[in-house]
């Protein structure tokens, strides 16, 4: 089963620094998913063919793709042509979504997926990122006339004359959203900006944007170990407002692969779960039980741990588009055969029920991070 699970994964197959910087083991039966007769969900199925989710008014693949992990915060950036590559590996998958921001490197992540790109920029959909002071204190920034300055450099780097999807990266408290909102939506009238994004958003400040202008995704860490947005209204809210939702970290940051364990070392200089409580030895070793149940079920489904994440996340909204980040092409496969995966309802209740009885040891980020992250109610 082993030998078949990677053969098909072969074949088929954030943060930032600056702001970084600154400021139990589960037992489930052998027959774990098989008795499950139920249909498979919609927009799940076994066609390795990509199709196309709606994030609000914006069409994108349903698998996107994570480009910060190329050049930044999780290890030593890659090598050049290894990182182009990757991008253009992903594309011929049939990803047309690639999200990336300026405080990835910083910059350095932009002018990747900007070179990368460049020969199919009307095919794909670049989402990049504002709201650091990435010349300064590295905190959230998000004055109008910041955002209007930073658009220019963003778009020079990524050598596009729109951006497809503009986030701010992090609320800023002292500036109000609707100001905010209010400067992207001038980008928009400029065609500079196609669509308006939120990340780390709560419900009421997603709610307060789009009375200004529409807001067309949301992006929060979300993941079977990672599950807030379920509880804080966010999720809640995307789908009443019609509000695409896009997953980072939906691998949570490599664990939920099964190849990170407690032996596994982290570079302090240039990786930043070296500092996320989540991921200390003692942490890493508590929160097996997740992985060991993405295995069981995994075993089920002739997949790899990495491939029922992926599918679990796809089948919980039709608007959710997680953004997996690899430069490795032989993962990028084994990310593209979670397409393949059908996870019936059976399943997802069964999974549900699962994870209800698994405890997540840690805090998800640092609290430098963790601080930053909008949670007004």
């Amino acid at each position: 089963m082993a030998e078949k699970r990677r053969i098909r994964g072969i074949n088929r197959r954030d943060f930032v620094t600056k702001a970084a910087l600154l400021g139990a083991g589960l037992v489930a039966g052998p027959s774990l998913l098989t008795a499950c007769s139920d249909q498979p969900v919609e927009n799940v199925r076994s066609s390795n063919s990509m199709r196309t989710r709606s994030l609000g008014a914006l069409a994108v693949s349903e698998i996107g793709a994570g480009c910060m992990s190329i050049s930044a915060n999780y290890g030593p950036p890659a090598d050049k042509t290894q990182g182009i590559n990757a991008i253009r590996a992903a594309h011929e998958h049939g990803v047309t979504f690639f999200d990336t921001a300026e405080v990835y490197g910083p910059y350095t992540s932009e002018e990747l997926v900007g070179e990368a790109l460049a020969p199919t920029r009307d095919e794909v959909v670049i989402a990049s990122k504002f709201g650091f002071d990435v010349e300064g204190s590295g905190g959230p920034l998000s004055r109008p006339d910041h955002i209007k300055k930073v658009v220019e450099g963003s778009l020079r780097r990524l050598g596009t004359d729109r951006i497809d999807l503009y986030y701010q990266h992090r609320v800023d408290p002292t500036v109000p959203i609707e100001d905010v909102a209010g400067a992207v939506k001038d980008l928009i009238d400029e065609g500079k900006v196609l669509h308006f994004g939120l990340s780390e958003a709560s419900a009421r400040t997603i709610r307060r944007a789009h009375a200004v202008h529409p807001v067309t995704a949301v992006q929060s860490e979300y993941s079977v170990w990672t599950r807030d947005v379920e509880q804080n209204g966010v999720l809640g809210a995307c789908e009443e407002l019609g509000i695409g939702f896009v997953p980072w970290a939906p691998l949570g940051e490599g664990y939920l692969t099964g190849k990170i364990d407690a032996r596994t070392q982290f570079d302090p200089a240039t990786d930043l779960r070296s500092r996320f409580p989540r991921f200390s030895p003692q942490n890493l070793a508590a929160n097996m039980p997740f992985v060991d149940l993405l295995n069981r079920v995994a075993e089920a489904k002739n997949a790899t741990p990495a491939q029922i994440a992926l599918a679990w996340l796809m089948a919980q909204k039709p608007f959710i588009v997680p953004i997996p980040g690899t430069r490795n092409t032989d993962h990028l496969k084994e990310n593209m055969g979670a397409l393949e995966v059908q996870l019936t309802p059976g399943d997802l209740r069964e999974i549900d029920n699962q994870l209800s009885t698994i405890t997540v040891y840690g805090e998800r980020m640092d609290d430098a991070n963790m601080q930053i992250v909008d949670r007004t109610v």
